[in-house]
């Protein structure tokens, strides 16, 4: 452990210590003088030589030590290397917490992997969300010689696509027991809505048959009013001509368009390419249009023109297309999740001093009032 002063320029307030001496100097205890009759004899003229002295050295020395450390408190003293090198358990959420007890023995101490590092038992299981940031976050505090144990379920959720790397070698331990982690719900198939001009109507069946092909309850509405759907279905607009500035609009605030080849607008500077057929040509091309995405298909919806409106894979690969970039797994085996040594440490940050000093300074304080007040002084 290793003191040290974060401000030192703090002790300048030592000079103060000159005050209470002061103070000491000019109000002694007051004497009464007495004139006997035996004294009128006496010369008045020789005096003897004061001298320089303090009453009340008690007192005196409470006040000399409170305002030093006053100014210790100014210069904010510290020490590092304060933590303990005890072992430290972690527990993902999904382990019973009577099995991981078990595990870690009766007299560890277990911790949540989840914000705040809560102690378990203490509450209800946390949900697992971002569980290898934590992990990350609970090594990095950690003093470089303290051992780590992490207790995780066969399953492990909430964990990022990077590779767990800490700055120790964990105990890595699967613990059995746990409940049983439901599967993730599929996601719900999207909802077409599809606005079309009269004599555009033919190629609606293409959309409501791949509406159909994703569930037993196809979500899927047409019309020609040219009304924006909901900011969560799908609009596929199949008006020939500008495209108005409320579809343009309706995408850039988060929505989702698929126009058809005779639509005009000013596509995306990031257009790409989508979908290609097999010989390479773009069939689907679309970009990011502010917070939604806006695509055209580059040929008439024919099929003539494209054949892959009748192929088996059409409802496959428009639902590909139209639905958001899946996230990134979050689920893994544990086994294969173990994490590896290698990470930098991180310096942990001095622990300072100043809360405990403040209590010894009111305590200084105290007794300094009650030795100032005392009726024996008030007396004197």
């Amino acid at each position: 452990m290793t003191p040290l002063l974060l401000a030192p320029l703090g002790l300048a307030a030592l000079a103060a210590l000159v005050v209470p001496l002061l103070v000491h100097l000019r109000r002694r205890t007051e004497e009464v003088p007495l004139d006997f009759a035996a004294l009128r004899w006496l010369d008045p003229r020789p005096r003897p030589r004061s001298k320089l002295r303090f009453d009340e050295w008690l007192l005196l020395a409470l006040r000399l030590l409170l305002v030093a450390l006053l100014a210790l408190l100014l210069a904010r003293p510290a020490v590092l290397g304060w933590q303990d090198d005890a072992l430290r358990v972690l527990v993902a959420p999904g382990v019973d917490p009577a099995a991981a007890q078990q595990a870690a023995g009766p007299e560890a101490e277990l911790r949540w992997i989840a914000p705040g590092f809560p102690v378990v038992g203490e509450g209800a299981p946390p949900p697992p969300a971002g569980v290898s940031s934590l992990i990350r976050q609970f090594d990095a505090e950690l003093p470089q010689g303290a051992p780590l144990t992490i207790l995780v379920p066969p399953v492990l959720a909430g964990v990022d696509a990077a590779p767990l790397r800490l700055t120790r070698e964990a105990t890595w331990r699967i613990v059995d027991g746990g409940k049983t982690q439901a599967k993730p719900a599929a996601p719900a198939s999207p909802a077409l809505a599809v606005r079309h001009a009269q004599d555009q109507a033919g190629a609606v069946r293409y959309f409501r048959a791949a509406a159909a092909a994703w569930s037993d309850k196809p979500r899927f509405d047409s019309g020609t009013d040219g009304a924006l759907p909901p900011r969560g279905s799908v609009l596929v607009w199949l008006v020939p001509g500008p495209v108005p500035a409320s579809v343009s609009d309706w995408v850039s605030a988060g929505g989702t368009a698929l126009l058809a080849s005779n639509t005009e607008i000013a596509m995306p500077a990031a257009t790409e390419a989508l979908w290609r057929s097999v010989t390479g040509a773009t069939l689907v091309e679309g970009g990011m249009l502010g917070e939604g995405r806006l695509l055209r298909f580059t040929r008439p919806l024919e099929p003539a023109a494209m054949p892959e409106l009748v192929d088996a894979g059409f409802p496959a690969r428009l639902r590909e297309l139209v639905s958001p970039p899946a996230p990134p797994p979050a689920r893994i085996r544990a086994e294969d999740f173990a994490p590896a040594t290698g990470a930098a440490p991180f310096p942990l940050p001095p622990r300072e001093l100043s809360d405990w000093l403040a209590v010894l300074i009111a305590l200084v304080f105290l007794a300094e009032r009650v030795l100032a007040t005392r009726r024996r002084r008030l007396a004197a």
